[in-house]
């Protein structure tokens, strides 16, 4: 039985062209800065970014935690929404390994407001509360539906945030579907921080990593930070060679994995039983909920006749398109979701 696995973008598969580049990459010692590859891939990564300079990192996560070593010490505080990456799902890294606190702030939609921005930030002349150092901003936005900041108003809270002294992290795990939905360049987004994470193994398609940027003296930082987690690794040009044909040409695909998730929606929306906000699904991230089954059934009855998913809570799911699941895959999936609910 053929499997449609929709669980998460870190699914797909690397293309024949990057499988084919990881096998004849040249190599070098990367901890070393000896990779030819690496450079290569660094190189164009951090003019992606409109940054100075650029690492590769094993993980998202590694990423978002050294972008947040970088900017603030232990004992300070960083701001995050209440629903982020760095706050939910990454086992309160921040705190264990840089002994960071993170504020959380509710958010409408994962849009930070300059208001929400000044007001999350401690008064410097009470010595009993943190130090507010930092802040971190996410797009797209994972539990918020993949949906993505206004160029303007993520401009109007990273200029809230320098304005009282804070360094800007972006999560932008998923930054290129954001540029591509609205249709502008990657760099445009990122020229909001001072530090930048992006994930290739997502929708790039890439096997593994990440790409850490920042101005020369934040990676100078970075590689101490990455060494001390234990991510500075060997030939990593096998990886970066992936990473390069990605950016080259997986970018602009993603409008195709945009177009199935609204045609995913769009069929969801129309089942009985199912709630989904379709003017939410502006990349490739398809949430919806369930008024008459319990996720987690959901997911197993779905899995039984090929089609894997995620649930989130009781009665929420999460469906996610990616390079290797086409309009044919969608159409099968929405049909058999309705076999489910029927």
């Amino acid at each position: 039985m053929a499997v449609i696995d929709l669980r998460s973008d870190t699914v797909a598969m690397p293309s024949p062209e990057m499988r084919q580049a990881m096998v004849t990459a040249p190599l070098g010692d990367d901890v070393f800065g000896d990779d030819p590859t690496t450079n290569k891939l660094l190189e164009v990564a951090a003019a992606r970014m409109g940054k100075a300079a650029a690492m590769f990192v094993p993980s998202g996560t590694m990423g978002n935690l050294i972008g947040i070593a970088v900017s603030a010490r232990s004992g300070e505080e960083l701001i995050a929404d209440a629903d982020s990456h760095a706050f939910y799902y990454e086992t309160a890294g921040a705190a264990a390994v840089c002994g960071v606190q993170i504020r959380p702030v509710p958010t409408e939609a994962g849009v930070m407001s300059p208001r929400q921005v000044e007001e999350a930030v401690r008064p410097r002349d009470d010595p009993h509360e943190p130090i507010t150092s930092a802040i971190t901003f996410e797009n797209t936005h994972n539990r918020h539906g993949g949906i993505v900041w206004p160029l303007a108003d993520l401009r109007a809270a990273s200029d809230a945030a320098h304005s009282q002294g804070l360094r800007v992290h972006l999560d932008g795990a998923r930054i290129f579907n954001a540029a591509v939905a609205l249709n502008v360049e990657a760099a445009d987004i990122a020229s909001c921080a001072d530090t930048v994470t992006f994930c290739l193994s997502k929708g790039l398609a890439c096997p593994v990593g990440s790409i850490f940027c920042g101005s020369e003296e934040d990676v100078e930082q970075a590689r101490r930070w990455r060494k001390r987690l234990g991510g500075g690794m060997r030939q990593v040009g096998v990886l970066a060679a992936a990473g390069l044909i990605a950016l080259d040409h997986m970018v602009d695909r993603l409008a195709e994995d945009h177009a199935h998730a609204r045609t995913l929606a769009e069929g969801l929306a129309e089942l009985p039983g199912v709630k989904c906000d379709q003017g939410r699904v502006q990349t490739n991230l398809v949430y919806f909920d369930l008024d008459t089954m319990p996720a987690p059934a959901f997911t197993d009855e779905c899995a039984r006749r090929g089609l894997l998913g995620g649930a989130v809570g009781p009665r929420g799911m999460r469906f996610v398109t990616h390079y290797g699941v086409d309009s044919e895959d969608v159409q099968s999936a929405l049909k058999i979701c309705e076999e489910v609910l029927s």
